[in-house]
């Protein structure tokens, strides 16, 4: 397979200290606050937050929508610099954490059935974190599917609850 040079990047600055953008992306309690995109919510996060351990989240869609369901992705923790960094992959998957196809998902038969995912937190400065999410698909076809879905701004909507999570200071240091 051809490695492709395109990565996809969702970055966002955030006007709170590292330590609690960390707490807020670790603790199982504060990522059901603000998981998924705009309109969705998590019935269920948990994390065994160690490497070799997994994450099983769940986000709920609107109701009345196609997405009036729960829909579970997972992942295993590859790398964790505390605080700074964590490698991890994920996977659209069952309740159990269980790997499943994206075209059971109604998604692109390239969209890849799992991928790798490199989070970092930058200080910079005493009440500012840069929070960078990296995706890095194995080749071309896999990076169209994944843009194809809207995931940047999946994210970006993600990220807006998380920002008022962490404007509200409810997320502890």
């Amino acid at each position: 397979m051809d490695r492709v040079n395109k990565k996809i990047i969702i970055e966002r600055i955030f006007d709170a200290p590292r330590e609690a953008v960390w707490n807020a992306w670790t603790d199982p309690t504060e990522v059901k606050k603000w998981w998924g995109p705009k309109d969705f919510w998590s019935p269920s996060a948990k994390i065994d937050f160690k490497v070799g351990g997994k994450y099983i989240y769940a986000m709920h869609g609107p109701k009345g929508t196609e997405y009036d369901r729960d829909l579970w992705s997972a992942g295993i923790y590859r790398e964790i610099v505390p605080k700074k960094k964590i490698v991890v992959s994920d996977y659209f998957s069952d309740s159990q954490g269980n790997k499943t196809s994206p075209t059971d998902h109604g998604l692109s038969p390239d969209f890849p059935t799992e991928m790798n995912v490199e989070v970092t937190f930058n200080e910079i400065g005493k009440e500012k974190t840069k929070l960078s999410i990296v995706y890095t698909p194995e080749s071309e076809s896999q990076y169209e599917a994944m843009i194809k879905t809207g995931m940047e701004e999946g994210w970006g909507t993600s990220l807006d609850k998380l920002a008022n999570l962490l404007k509200s200071g409810e997320v502890s240091n």
